[in-house]
């Protein structure tokens, strides 16, 4: 305490962020934009297949199928480079004798 009564803090210096993790935070945030222009593109291309060609609603549904799933191998694919995969360390535990 100081003579004026107040407390001094005492701040913990702060945790470095890796430039791995600035990546990562990057590739996040840029993740829904690239799920949305997907699945919108697809649905947009289907739309004007739909009337240029004069069909009734076939490729629309398609594209759009194909615009979902686009999106969600982009999230798929960033999970999976993320996160490390938990199988090789079992097989690391199974060899120690550890279960």
């Amino acid at each position: 305490m100081t003579k004026t009564g107040k407390k001094i803090s005492k701040k913990k210096p702060g945790k470095k962020i890796s430039k791995k993790m600035m990546f990562q935070m990057g590739y996040a945030s840029s993740l829904g934009i690239a799920m949305i222009v997907a699945i919108f593109g697809c649905l947009m291309i289907g739309v004007y297949l739909d009337k240029k060609l004069g069909t009734d609603n076939i490729f629309t549904p398609l594209f759009l199928l194909i615009g979902v799933v686009a999106g969600f191998r982009n999230f798929y694919v960033f999970v999976k480079s993320t996160f490390p995969d938990k199988e090789k360390g079992l097989d690391k535990a199974v060899d120690n004798g550890r279960h």
